[in-house]
């Protein structure tokens, strides 16, 4: 199990609707007047937006544009050799800009004719229940901000990077978009804090941190691997465990570091057919059930 307030720096307003992103001291940014000026920047707009208005947009600098061009430019190769082919599929479909870094309706626009879904912007943490069921309605929460440039390579929290390389291209794949729905509906049908964490962990380990045999070979499907320039490296090192939803939602790890156990989909149909049959006939009731059993 895993806290994901954790990942995400707490944003805060004023009475005045100032915003302010308190990063952690040991942030590459902490001590950057500078780039905490700009992260509360992004994160006002993002902060005050209801849906139905138009998407913030965000001007970003050549600096910003020059991150998301280095990351894109040093996972693509990666991705070629340890990625499935569901996930380059989608990154082909979706055909995001490589040398800037692109609007959320821009992708938005983009994911619509593959999957269905767009992007509501984020200023850092979305409550689990409205995170996990937009999902259903096809609606995927993104940050728009991105790393400290000193790391250009690492962020301790997920930015733009993170959820449009790593979910978006993920998301262009109507068959895996799919397994976001199912999950979606199944926090919507939980009324309880127990069930919808249950679901949460079972996303973390397959959505955002999932691994795949594909061909003989093991390879990344998960989010937060396709993302990682240092982890995509690491995983086949992982302990490499098959499918288990009741460890996926009972294991205690730390998410600072690598994961050191990783499960495993048995090709692309573990994936779309018992994975997202899982969250299809989840809920609570089934939650309790599996609490009960696992006792």
């Amino acid at each position: 199990m895993f806290d994901e307030g954790q990942l995400y720096a707490p944003v805060t307003a004023d009475e005045d609707g100032k915003a302010t992103v308190h990063l952690a001291d040991d942030h590459p940014g902490a001590n950057d007047d500078a780039y905490r000026r700009r992260r509360n920047e992004i994160a006002a707009p993002a902060l005050a937006w209801q849906p139905g208005e138009p998407v913030p947009q965000v001007d970003y600098t050549d600096s910003e544009n020059a991150i998301w061009e280095t990351v894109c430019r040093e996972l693509a190769p990666k991705h070629e050799r340890l990625a499935i082919r569901g996930y380059l599929e989608g990154k082909e479909s979706l055909a995001l800009p490589t040398d800037r870094v692109p609007q959320l309706d821009e992708v938005s626009a983009g994911l619509g004719p593959l999957s269905g879904f767009r992007l509501h912007p984020a200023a850092g943490l979305v409550p689990l229940d409205v995170f996990y069921g937009s999902l259903a309605d096809g609606v995927f929460h993104s940050t728009q901000y991105l790393r400290h440039p000193s790391q250009p390579l690492y962020t301790p929290e997920p930015d733009i990077l993170h959820e449009v390389v790593g979910h978006c291209n993920l998301l262009a794949n109507p068959a895996i978009a799919e397994v976001k729905r199912r999950a979606g509906e199944a926090a919507r049908r939980c009324e309880t804090a127990a069930g919808l964490q249950y679901v949460a962990d079972v996303f973390w380990f397959t959505i955002e941190f999932g691994v795949m045999y594909e061909d003989g070979e093991l390879r990344a499907y998960g989010a937060g691997l396709l993302s990682s320039y240092g982890e995509i490296e690491e995983f086949r090192g992982a302990d490499i465990r098959p499918v288990d939803f009741d460890q996926m939602a009972t294991l205690a790890y730390d998410i600072s570091h690598y994961q050191p156990i990783l499960f495993a989909c048995d090709g692309m149909g573990e994936l779309t057919d018992r994975v997202a049959g899982f969250f299809a006939d989840f809920d609570d009731e089934v939650a309790a059930r599996l609490a009960r059993s696992s006792a």
